[in-house]
């Protein structure tokens, strides 16, 4: 079983692959004309399969969702981790200090099994803390955290309705190279799926990428070593297409010396958790512009410990690269479900 580390062993053969004409398919078109193959973009989503007892006890909230005065936020983790690791020490800590009720929601073997499963537990997150709170919900995820609730917008169209801004921090929109090269001899299922050239990610991307009425804030860093090509004019995490409105900033655009990488971009980057923070306050995605550069000189965001940061962000490395609790690995990507396809 591999952690999320080991894509990086495949680092130097994910280089070359990426230097190989056609290698970054990764990115689509401007504008795809129809879905192909696929599900129409307004076909009801299918019945959960997973028992409403398992998808209630993966949310947990920092208290009740009734009678709220701003719309409540949706905490995503990544591959390999929980919301434990990922959030306790920075994004949670932050939102309750601002008075943000915040929902975070665990993802089956640490968000390595099949994420066409996964997205069933976001799906029932977002239709329980919309009808709890009776307001439309924010969204925030890191790397596949940022990625799965796509899938929940994409194939669950009632959700469109019940979100309104989803904030990515270095999303796997497109996958990343390092997958396709490392999967080569067998990986977990999430890892297959987020590979550029997996069934997964045609499916996720065809039609639209965005829809109408929700807010879409991508926020990545050139200096990506897991969500690969991240940096030049197509990077992996971008969203083009669709009519929903769409920001995407890179740190460095922000702050030219940024060095954030993709662990740093997801739990205690200070440009990155001002663009989270610029998209919940506002109208519409978040605004580079708005983004004070006084927020470049800041070593933390909000809700990080100085005094235990080194502890906490070494407790979330360890987290993602343990194999423990991870899917098993397989030989090939899970096969796409029958509601993915047009017939």
């Amino acid at each position: 079983m591999r952690s999320i580390r080991s894509w990086l062993v495949a680092a130097a053969a994910a280089v070359m692959v990426a230097a190989v004409p056609g290698a970054a398919a990764a990115t689509p078109a401007a504008k795809p004309s129809s879905t192909g193959e696929f599900a129409p973009l307004d076909r009801p989503g299918p019945a959960l399969g997973v028992p409403k007892a398992q998808l209630d006890a993966a949310l947990t909230c920092n208290g009740p969702l009734q009678r709220l005065g701003q719309d409540p936020v949706l905490l995503v983790p990544g591959t390999t981790v929980t919301p434990e690791p990922n959030f306790s020490w920075n994004y949670q800590r932050a939102f309750t200090a601002m008075g943000i009720r915040w929902c975070a929601v665990t993802l089956p073997f640490d968000a390595t099994g099949d994420i066409q499963v996964a997205a069933e537990y976001v799906v029932s997150a977002l239709r329980t803390m919309s009808r709890q709170s009776g307001r439309e919900v924010d969204v925030v995820g890191w790397s596949q955290g940022g990625m799965v609730p796509r899938w929940a917008l994409r194939f669950w169209p009632d959700t469109r309705d019940v979100v309104d801004d989803l904030v990515g921090l270095s999303p796997s929109n497109h996958g990343t190279v390092l997958a396709d090269a490392a999967c080569l001899p067998g990986c977990n299922p999430a890892f297959h799926q987020q590979a550029s050239q997996s069934q997964f990610l045609r499916a996720l991307n065809s039609g639209a990428e965005t829809f109408r009425g929700v807010d879409y804030t991508v926020a990545y860093t050139w200096l990506d070593e897991v969500v690969v090509p991240n940096a030049g004019p197509a990077p992996s995490s971008a969203l083009r297409t669709g009519q929903g409105r769409i920001a995407t900033i890179a740190l460095q655009d922000v702050c030219p010396t940024n060095l954030a990488d993709h662990f740093a971009i997801g739990s205690f980057d200070a440009v990155g958790f001002a663009i989270v923070a610029d998209a919940l306050g506002h109208p519409g995605p978040a605004d580079r512009s708005r983004i004070p550069l006084t927020t470049c000189a800041q070593p933390f965001q909000p809700g990080v410990n100085p005094a235990t940061f080194l502890t906490d962000f070494a407790a979330l490395v360890a987290y993602a690269a343990n194999p423990a609790g991870n899917a098993p690995n397989v030989p090939e990507e899970p096969p796409l479900r029958p509601y993915v396809f047009g017939r």
